[in-house]
């Protein structure tokens, strides 16, 4: 195949890659600025994982104001319609609506009596006087409403962070076609210079098709990384409950949104997770008293109030039935006792998790702040190292055009300036990544 031909493929394989990041793009709406500030707001107001854990903590509190039941007055009204012909019954239906005669203990009679009907209206009632169990069954019920809360505010630091860390792969992304920009922009200048002297004879075909190779390497990476911005667009589109299609802009630099005070090297104990698992053991205890006071005699008062008659809606007989009754499960075959050991091992599994989920933090939080200080040197050392990589380019870019290096050398440097940059955007990310980081670990209730 003849150069021109080869560059002709190039040129067609070229056109088409870019003709398809063209038509995703138009295919997606208009772009947005978007700042992260905007994004975290827009993330916790919107984001699917955010309500349902809202709907959690109303559920809790729902199910905590249920408990108030246990305390409360019970209250029934009902009406009920009754026919019989049992010797027992009729006789006593009669009682009930105080309408006995002396012809009513006619033997025939209360033997064999007719059908007999009666209808009573009840009001009853119930109240609970004394019953400890219920009273720490509420209050565990109560640290379950707090537990939702402190898992709510967790999932609400997880998710900045989430969006944090989106945001900032999507500025990496943009920072990477900068840097590819840059260099397309050097390769095709020594692709024209390569091209202007191969036409006057003064360097080789293989230098011309070098250049070409590196021109379309680059264009084709650059294609890829703009797909990528699309991808992380939609990622955090995603976390902020958007439609996929949005193209977002991002700050030029962020880094003052991610200034962290160094000194904070314990873990706070006071962290929303694990006041999940602190009032979690505290409902624990709760629910181990209220079993234990399941021993105790209960005494609940309750009563009635009635309405009889012989015809419908009639109220002719009134009566009451009033109590109170002390109840006391003597023995349940062990079922408590049993119960009871069962939740203390539940208790003592659960500081064990705290304890150890405690220790866990710890260490990434050590591990967090190591990887920040590579990172703050890799920043350090990669500045210096890409203006030494600028520098070195430049000059052997002078000594291209003089005639003293061959093509390869000068693709070889600008392609290792591009790496440094590369690695230097990349450095800047870890840092800012760890930051967030950190902010994660050591944010503590509010």
């Amino acid at each position: 195949m003849s150069w021109r031909n080869y560059y002709l493929v190039w040129a067609v394989a070229t056109y088409l890659s870019l003709y398809t990041f063209a038509t995703k793009v138009a295919a997606q709406d208009v772009t947005r600025n978007l700042s992260l500030d905007k994004a975290i707001s827009s993330a916790l107001t919107n984001n699917r994982e955010i309500q349902l854990a809202t709907l959690d903590e109303r559920i809790a509190a729902a199910n905590y104001k249920r408990t108030l039941a246990n305390l409360l007055p019970q209250l029934n009204l009902s009406y009920a319609a009754m026919s019989t012909n049992d010797p027992l019954n009729a006789f006593g239906f009669k009682l009930q609506q105080r309408s006995i005669s002396q012809a009513d203990f006619n033997p025939t009679l209360l033997n064999h009596p007719s059908g007999t009907q009666d209808y009573m209206a009840k009001l009853e009632v119930q109240q609970a006087l004394i019953n400890i169990d219920m009273l720490y069954l509420r209050k565990g019920a109560e640290k379950q409403t707090e537990i939702y809360k402190y898992k709510t505010q967790r999932s609400r630091e997880y998710l900045t962070f989430e969006v944090q860390k989106a945001y900032l792969e999507l500025q990496l992304n943009y920072d990477v076609i900068k840097v590819l920009e840059e260099e397309l922009q050097t390769a095709t200048a020594v692709y024209n210079y390569t091209d202007k002297h191969f036409k006057q004879g003064l360097v080789q075909k293989s230098d011309l098709l070098n250049a070409q190779v590196h021109v379309s390497t680059v264009r084709n990476n650059l294609t890829r990384s703009k797909n990528n911005i699309l991808n992380a667009s939609d990622q955090l589109g995603l976390l902020m409950g958007e439609k996929p299609g949005l193209v977002f802009l991002t700050e030029d630099s962020i880094k003052a949104d991610f200034q962290y005070d160094l000194s904070k090297r314990k873990i706070a104990f006071s962290r929303a997770d694990f006041m999940v698992l602190q009032k979690t053991i505290e409902s624990s205890n709760l629910m181990i008293k209220s079993s234990q006071m399941s021993y105790l005699p209960k005494l609940n008062a309750f009563g009635n109030y009635q309405y009889h008659d012989n015809g419908f809606a009639g109220f002719g007989a009134n009566a009451y039935f009033v109590g109170v009754k002390l109840s006391w499960d003597v023995f349940g075959g062990n079922r408590t006792k049993n119960m009871i050991k069962g939740q203390k091992l539940e208790l003592e599994k659960l500081s064990v998790q705290l304890a150890q989920q405690k220790d866990k933090s710890q260490l990434e939080l050590d591990k967090a702040y190591r990887d920040l200080s590579d990172a703050e040197f890799e920043i350090e050392q990669g500045i210096a190292i890409v203006e030494q990589a600028m520098e070195s380019l430049r000059i052997l870019q002078n000594r291209y055009r003089q005639g003293l290096v061959g093509t390869t050398e000068v693709l070889t440097a600008e392609t290792q300036l591009s790496q440094h940059k590369f690695q230097l955007a990349q450095a800047k990310f870890k840092s800012n990544i760890m930051r967030s980081y950190l902010q994660f670990l050591t944010t503590t209730t509010k």
